[in-house]
């Protein structure tokens, strides 16, 4: 029982030090770099939606 009690504190944990994680990363990186990163993320997301709607027919 103790288990699922301290599980959501875990991975509410997990989410923030990735998000922390980010936006360290972000801060640090070149100011190019980071530009061509943020243009990316649109075709990311709709790489990850297509690939998690299934296969085309």
């Amino acid at each position: 029982m103790d288990a699922l009690v301290a599980l959501p504190w875990i991975l509410g944990l997990g989410v923030l030090c990735a998000a922390i994680v980010c936006i360290v990363a972000l801060f640090r990186a070149d100011r190019t770099d980071t530009v061509a990163v943020v243009k990316a993320l649109p075709e990311l997301a709709a790489t990850f939606l297509r690939y998690r709607r299934g296969p085309r027919r």
